[in-house]
This record gives C-alpha cells, structure tokens and sequence, in this order.
C-alpha cells in the first residue's frame, strides 16, 4: 500500500519530512547485521535481516519520490514502482526470495517440527544477503545523492 505524502510541506502546525536517509542508513546498517549474523552462524537471522535491509532500501527509495510504501512485501513494492524506477525481472525475483524470509525465519510454528533454526542454512544466508545487497546498490543508484548526504 502506498500513501502519497509532500516533502518539507507543513500540515497544520507540523512539517511533514520526507526520511529518505534515514530509512537507507537503516538499510545499511541492518545489512551489516546480517552480515554479523552469518559470521555467528545464526542463518535464520542472517535471512530476517537480509530481508529488512532490503525492505528498508525500497521504502527508502519510495520516500525519495514522496510516497510512503506500507507493507512488508519487497517484490511487491518494487512491482509498484513508477516505470522510471522498476528493476529488471532478475531483480524483482530476488526480492521474492528474501520474501519468504519475513515469517518463517522467526517463528516455529511456521515449521512443522523444530524451530527456525533447524531449517536455516549457510548457503541460504549468503544467498540472502547477496540479494540484499543488491537491492540495496539498485536503491542507492535511483536515489538523489543529495537525499542520502
């Protein structure tokens, strides 16, 4: 779900601020979280966080053009993007593996036996963080420079 909001406009007495830097810093910082996270061997982690980096990034890139994206579907989102924005195929399929991380990586009754961190794998948490990262540098090349200083 996408909400159309004004950059620096002000709604009765508040200013409404679009926070495109703060929601990539976010990015980036839950990428290298993820990244830690594989390093320690917690491969459900490393996939949930890999995917909130990557969440992150989009909503970021949506706050540049002054929307607001609700929700936590990645593919999803950039489907949604204006044509002058929307990433290749390859990239949307990316997105939707790191969609299938959002639940499953946190709660055991998603399994049915065993707890998430029965199931995660070393190859599945380098997968997703090589996803990540690339949604992430797809977001970082469409967002205004000025809006990430």
């Amino acid at each position: 779900m996408l909400n159309k909001r004004p950059r620096d406009h002000t709604v009765g007495l508040s200013t409404v601020v679009v926070r495109t830097r703060d929601w990539f810093r976010q990015a980036e910082k839950d990428f290298q979280h993820a990244k830690r996270a594989v390093d320690s061997g917690d491969f459900e982690w490393a996939c949930f966080a890999a995917h909130q980096a990557a969440e992150k990034a989009v909503k970021a890139m949506y706050q540049s053009i002054h929307v607001d994206a609700i929700g936590h579907s990645i593919s999803r989102m950039m489907q949604d993007l204006p044509a002058s924005l929307k990433p290749r195929e390859d990239l949307i399929e990316r997105a939707k593996e790191l969609d299938k991380h959002y639940i499953p990586s946190r709660y055991p009754n998603f399994h049915p036996e065993g707890a998430p961190l029965d199931y995660y794998t070393a190859h599945e948490a380098e997968r997703a963080l090589e996803g990540a990262e690339r949604i992430i540098e797809f977001c970082r090349s469409k967002i205004p420079k000025d809006q990430l200083r």
